[in-house]
């Protein structure tokens, strides 16, 4: 038993947010499934989280940080095309490591989401400031971001649902898929 003194939001965040991955997904969580986790009743969650809506809201915000976290970390000593192979790669690990508060990660942020903005804008300007190294600005840029998040999205998303059963290395696919979209950014 966690006893009471012990137990705070973030120990209630970090453990909803395993037990959704157990589950599959967020939508399978419960606050009685989460609250028997923690081997609590559910009114004491109520101390630490808003119902269920404020629980989404904190693993949004719990995935959004752990991911940039991870990024930061990938890129570190790292510029360019470089960089930007070790951001899918970590953002394709942190999938398969956290299925289910990976999704949350995903949408825009709605105008009120003031700290998932701030979340959401500084890895933007990760991206931005890693794809100057291909002489890409303003819309470009944009247009660039996005298609980069496809690719790795997509590629996650098919993966994920066991499409790739074909004798071929899905991590050599990977690679080729990446290494080809960012061939086509590099400026002659």
């Amino acid at each position: 038993m966690i006893k009471r003194r012990r137990l705070n939001k973030a120990l209630v965040i970090e453990t909803a947010a395993a037990l959704a991955n157990r589950l599959g997904s967020v939508d399978a969580l419960s606050l009685k499934a989460l609250a028997a986790e923690l081997d609590i009743r559910v009114p004491s969650l109520y101390n630490h989280i808003d119902g269920m809506d404020g629980l989404q809201r904190d693993l949004t915000l719990y995935g959004a940080r752990l991911l940039l976290t991870r990024l930061r970390q990938a890129i570190l000593g790292k510029s360019g095309r470089e960089a930007i192979m070790a951001v899918a790669a970590e953002v394709r690990a942190f999938a398969y490591e956290q299925p289910a508060i990976y999704p949350l990660t995903i949408r825009a942020p709605e105008p009120d989401e003031t700290e998932l903005i701030q979340l959401s804008q500084e890895l933007i300007q990760i991206l931005l400031l890693l794809l100057t190294s291909f002489g890409l600005q303003g819309d470009e840029a944009t247009h660039a971001i996005r298609g980069l998040r496809a690719l790795i999205h997509g590629f996650i998303t098919i993966d994920l649902a066991e499409g790739y059963k074909m004798a071929l290395d899905k991590e050599e696919s990977f690679s080729w898929l990446l290494q080809t979209y960012l061939d086509g950014l590099e400026r002659p």
